[in-house]
């Protein structure tokens, strides 16, 4: 049976502030560890029937890019919920959601440009 590793590091400030975020993947292609902003695991707790989660970003996130991530995030998880279940009404509920989402943060950003 193959095994395949994940290795996420962090560094953090004196503050317990992630810094750098790094990942390397035994079966990536990448020679080195790559660097991230942000990160967001899950982990599904079958015997407690709880998500376990992880979310750490660096100082260096900007508000845009947590709005793309978070974006992308949604759209990724309806693909993966269409695969795992086929329940086509839910993941197209779930994409609606996204642009919903992604098109209020650019009305917002809008409102707040044209303020200052």
């Amino acid at each position: 049976m193959a095994k395949s590793s994940i290795v996420i590091d962090v560094e953090l400030d004196e503050n317990r502030i992630p810094q750098t975020i790094e990942w390397k993947a035994t079966d990536s292609t990448a020679a080195n560890p790559q660097p991230a902003k942000a990160v967001m695991l899950s982990l599904w707790d079958g015997a407690e029937k709880t998500a376990l989660r992880i979310d750490l970003w660096t100082q260096k996130m900007m508000v845009d890019e947590m709005a793309d991530f978070y974006y992308q995030t949604f759209m990724t998880m309806a693909d993966t919920y269409a695969r795992a279940t086929r329940q086509t009404e839910l993941v197209n509920d779930i994409k609606k959601f996204a642009q919903e989402f992604y098109q209020k943060f650019q009305d917002i950003q809008m409102k707040e440009n044209k303020a200052t």
